[in-house]
């Protein structure tokens, strides 16, 4: 080959590098990238799966696991754990669960504790509440739905005389026995669940929904909104059927079945956090609905303390 032919060979190929290079550079300068891109498409994706699954089940099968006028010593109902759930806990290997499960049980809390739980949440939300159907008191952080938004109730001063050291004792009292019976239910080393938040009481009323915060009968995974559940519970403190209509615990899984719990006062209900146990409450009719949620994690690091009262 030619010198002249070498040369002309090299400034075409210069050519086709400039050519490229001109159209894959953006006119008006970077392109710019967003980190969070693929969460939120994930998210988005979730939430159409969750909604085609949720409106799909609902004309499908449902099982009442839990009635309200059954006294319930100790019922389980075994599922296959989810990747994700699996995924998260080999971090963890002693949380790891023997099987994942569902389980209920009316023998746990006595009716002196739930009254006092009682008490506190409908003593504790009526110095706020949401503009719609759902308020929330956390006696960790102290978050108490007010309006649109939240309030700190130690810092309302009508409030800081509210609860005794006799609420806070049973409040510990009844976290420790849910999370032992979790422990020994699920096959894991007590010492290695931590009580992790947002562990609060909730009051449910038939009001229209203002915000996000009051669309609880939305399905959703604990573990995905709350990104270190890892086993939660629910304990009722009054009665669907006698207190308010609606307000059922509802898991929500495949081939068109729904698995139903029926609130009844002093009801323990807990299971795994992960999408195993996809799930909803149903919307309340009538009445007013009280529980608390408390929840575990097998991470050190996202535990938080019980709460302490001052003074």
């Amino acid at each position: 080959m030619s010198q002249d032919s070498k040369k002309l060979k090299r400034k075409n190929s210069k050519e086709v590098e400039l050519s490229n290079e001109k159209l894959s550079k953006p006119k008006y300068g970077r392109v710019p990238s967003f980190p969070h891109q693929k969460i939120w498409s994930r998210c988005i994706l979730m939430i159409g799966v969750v909604t085609i699954v949720w409106y799909n089940s609902k004309a499908g099968k449902e099982i009442i696991f839990a009635k309200q006028k059954d006294v319930i010593s100790m019922k389980n109902q075994i599922i296959e754990c989810s990747n994700d759930f699996k995924n998260d806990l080999i971090k963890y290997p002693k949380c790891m669960p023997d099987k994942c499960a569902r389980i209920v049980t009316d023998e746990l809390i006595t009716s002196s504790e739930t009254n006092v739980l009682l008490n506190i949440a409908i003593d504790g939300l009526k110095y706020g509440g949401s503009d719609g159907g759902a308020s929330i008191l956390d006696l960790h952080s102290g978050a108490l739905s007010k309006g649109s938004t939240f309030i700190n109730i130690y810092s309302i001063k009508k409030a800081q005389k509210l609860f005794t050291h006799n609420d806070f004792s049973v409040y510990k009292n009844v976290k420790n026995k849910i999370q032992h019976a979790i422990a020994h239910h699920f096959g894991i080393d007590v010492n290695k669940l931590y009580l992790t938040k947002p562990t609060f009481f909730s009051r449910i009323n038939n009001k229209p929904a203002k915000t996000t915060h009051d669309e609880y009968w939305l399905p959703h995974v604990d573990k995905i909104t709350y990104e270190h559940f890892h086993y939660t519970s629910l304990l009722y403190l009054n009665d669907f059927d006698k207190d308010f209509q609606g307000g059922r615990f509802i898991f929500i899984d495949k081939h068109n079945v729904n698995t139903t719990i029926e609130p009844r006062k002093g009801r323990v209900s807990m299971f795994t956090s992960g999408s195993e146990n996809l799930h909803a409450v149903e919307r309340v009719t009538s009445g007013t609905r009280y529980a608390l949620t408390i929840s575990f994690t097998c991470n050190i690091e996202a535990g938080i303390t019980d709460p302490v009262l001052i003074g």
